[in-house]
């Protein structure tokens, strides 16, 4: 196949230098309508069925956060997540506006998602025309790792969207002719980005290569508003800092694995990863091309350069944070997590994109190029459609969190004058005991006999406890006792097995998903 790049495939008809000036402006305004179009279309197919599965630890982590007091969040945030001060204090106001259910605390995610989507097609636009744009947008749609943050009541959609918005501040500032106005706002809003979300940090690396690479005039412009932003957000940095064993537990995880950075990380499955990696691989070739005809040619059509350009600055994006906490998890330092780099799906998006464009420019007549750009997105349709069913079951988060179902099985089986006790020898993010912070009004007929103080009364995330045997010689003479056990294999569970040395005995024991709820009875 004849590789040569002859002609421009992402070229629209403002581009060139012919088209009447009305046909450019029409064109040009044409960009806010399609983005939010498909920023809306972004933020429905991530709200959609978004409220069928359970919370799960992450998420219960935002919950019992915001919904405390302010004087009780300050305590909190001084302690532990500081770094998330900023979310965690917009879902205080939203969830005392909307409440705690699973659809009210997701919808905001769902929301960042389609800004994120709509930021995607403005990003596009400023480097090539509205027909790539809308591209990059319906794949920002489509992509697991957008479908998953939509639903997912944290900060990643967020992140995510301040990126895409950040980067398309960072491209007016260096085309704004030395604008001071648009680097004090490229400033202030890099440093609002990593209040929201302190990894976004590592975007501002890969802004920096890019602008020495493509943009040297402006890198000391870009190096003072960078330092600007730094200088503005040290005290989150600090926080970041001194809060840093919340993180440790990465260490004991083994994140940093080929199926979670090439797979789990943007994509979801391995048929979704092939697909998307082989257009992102087209992408790059198409722009490396691209450079070796310019040099031969002595130059390259504006809509070459500028594709170039984009691709190398997502290309920077995509890969730069990844290498960067990769390399430190290497060096024994825990940093790596697949969900920390989901603020560089939208690079993603857009590498699909311009890969796209690039193998139906080679592969497809001029007259058939839309038909076979169509065929690439119902395939990528048909292949993401499975994970994007598989996000919205019942169990579908952390592995089968079923919180929401062991809470509603106790609300209907247990009677008044019970008490109630959880696993203790979980890790807290999967604790049952979860199931009553986040649905109290299932549990109101039970006594939490092993509760010293909630959470809400303490600067810590999750409730105190005391352990479960000294609350059993506390509990009322005679009273049953439900017993929330995580499964572990086919071994009895220690609570089980302590209660019933104390004169107890299973009167039932039923299998929600992961979790079984035990009844006990005295003698």
């Amino acid at each position: 196949m004849d590789l040569t790049i002859t002609r421009a495939p992402f070229r629209d008809a403002d581009d060139s230098k012919s088209a009447s000036a009305v046909t450019s402006r029409v064109t040009t305004l044409s960009t806010w309508p399609m983005a939010l179009v498909l920023g809306i279309l972004g933020a429905a197919l991530g709200f959609i069925g978004s409220w069928v599965p359970s919370y799960w630890g992450d998420e219960a982590a935002t919950v019992l956060s915001a919904d405390r007091s302010w004087s009780s969040l300050a305590r909190e945030l001084t302690v532990i997540d500081g770094v998330h001060g900023l979310y965690y204090s917009g879902m205080h106001v939203w969830i005392h506006l909307f409440g705690t259910s699973e659809l009210s605390t997701r919808l905001p995610s769902a929301i960042a998602a389609g800004v994120m989507v709509a930021g995607v097609v403005t990003l596009v636009r400023q480097f090539a025309g509205i027909l790539l744009a809308a591209l990059a947008g319906v794949v920002a749609i489509l992509l697991p790792r957008a479908t998953s943050m939509a639903m997912e009541a944290r900060s990643y959609a967020a992140g995510a969207a301040a990126a895409v918005w950040l980067t398309v501040l960072l491209v007016r500032a260096l085309r704004s002719r030395g604008s001071r106005w648009a680097w004090v706002a490229y400033a202030f809003c890099a440093a609002a980005a990593l209040y929201l979300f302190l990894y976004l940090g590592l975007l501002l690396l890969a802004h920096g290569v890019y602008v020495a690479v493509a943009h040297w005039r402006h890198l000391r412009q870009w190096g003072a508003s960078a330092s600007a932003a730094m200088l503005l957000a040290a005290p989150i940095i600090v926080v970041g800092f001194l809060q840093r064993n919340q993180i440790s537990f990465l260490g004991r995880r083994h994140y940093a694995t080929s199926t979670n950075v090439l797979v789990r990380q943007w994509f979801g499955s391995s048929l979704v990863a092939v697909v998307a990696w082989s257009l992102i691989v087209a992408a790059a070739g198409w722009a490396a091309l691209a450079l070796l005809d310019r040099r031969r040619a002595g130059g390259a059509h504006v809509s070459h350069r500028r594709v170039i350009e984009l691709i190398g600055l997502t290309l920077l994006w995509l890969v730069m944070p990844t290498g960067i906490l990769l390399g430190v998890d290497a060096l024994g330092v825990p940093a790596y997590n697949t969900r920390y780099l989901a603020f560089s799906t939208p690079a993603a998006a857009i590498l699909i994109a311009a890969g796209t464009a690039a193998l139906v420019s080679q592969i497809a007549h001029r007259g058939r190029r839309l038909a076979a750009t169509a065929a690439v997105i119902v395939s990528l349709i048909g292949v993401a459609a499975p994970v994007y069913i598989a996000q919205r079951q019942p169990y579908a988060k952390d592995g089968g969190s079923d919180l929401r179902a062991v809470a509603a099985y106790v609300g209907s089986h247990a009677e008044a004058g019970g008490s109630v006790i959880f696993d203790q020898t979980t890790k807290p993010s999967r604790d049952p005991r979860l199931a009553i912070d986040l649905y109290p009004a299932q549990f109101t007929q039970l006594d939490d006999i092993a509760l010293v103080r909630p959470a809400a009364s303490r600067a810590a995330i999750w409730d105190e406890v005391v352990p479960n045997r000294a609350a059993l010689a506390q509990a009322p003479a005679g009273s049953d006792v439900w017993a929330v056990e995580l499964r572990k294999g086919s071994a009895t569970p220690e609570d089980i097995s302590m209660l019933q040395s104390m004169g107890y005995s299973v009167a039932s024991a039923d299998l929600i998903h992961r979790t079984t709820v035990y009844h006990l009875v005295k003698g």
